[in-house]
């Protein structure tokens, strides 16, 4: 009989479905070391803005033509504590099971993930992590933080490579994220908000808090 191990400590718990910065893998194994890269996720009827704080976020719109694409995590206990911590929960944003169109990367993870490949090639929707803030829903306005910016482009470039449509990203992330490169500092600042977020203004007070995804 195998014995134990502390391998048994990080069993993936549940999916979470990133659309804003975590786009960028880098960022989610800083962020969350023992999380592992399942497949790609579409929600229906929301749409991605870029909320008052700079950041990603998303809103119900109740329309079958709006639609957004992410990148889908396995996260254990502890990743999805260190991902609270990012995210600024529950000041900044906060935690709801939404349900996620997936579709399987093909990396042959086990638990959760396994039980949503199958679930998802019986043609259900999988239920799934999703980080909203629902008092900054408007995106009116309102740009993206320049380090945000170098994130965000980081995470699409993943987001293309792991099938995200093209189409998607052309129509609705590049209405808000310029394709630029931007400073050394600003690139300096975006590894390491990347690492541990830090809010840059007072807008919801000093606890981290990311713009997520």
């Amino acid at each position: 009989m195998a014995s134990a191990t502390a391998t048994d400590a990080v069993v993936p718990t549940k999916l979470y479905f990133g659309y804003g910065s975590n786009l960028w893998k880098a960022q989610m194994t800083l962020r969350c070391p023992t999380s592992q890269f399942e497949g790609i996720g579409r929600l229906r009827r929301y749409e991605w803005v870029i909320n008052s704080r700079g950041y990603a976020n998303i809103a119900a719109t109740g329309s079958d033509t709006d639609e957004v694409w992410g990148l889908v995590y396995s996260l254990s206990a502890s990743d999805e504590s260190r991902l609270d911590v990012n995210e600024g929960v529950p000041h900044a944003y906060e935690k709801r099971m939404q349900a996620v169109e997936f579709w399987d990367g093909g990396n042959g993870g086990g638990g959760a993930a396994a039980a949503a490949a199958a679930a998802a090639a019986a043609g259900k929707e999988i239920q799934m992590l999703v980080y909203i803030d629902f008092l900054r829903t408007s995106g009116e306005g309102n740009k993206p933080k320049p380090e945000y910016v170098h994130r965000m482009n980081m995470g699409i470039s993943d987001a293309l490579g792991e099938g995200m449509p093209k189409s998607y990203v052309d129509a609705v992330l590049r209405r808000w994220i310029p394709e630029e490169e931007g400073t050394d500092a600003v690139r300096e600042l975006a590894l390491k908000q990347a690492v541990r977020f830090e809010e840059e203004t007072a807008g919801v007070g000093t606890r981290p808090g990311s713009g997520f995804g």
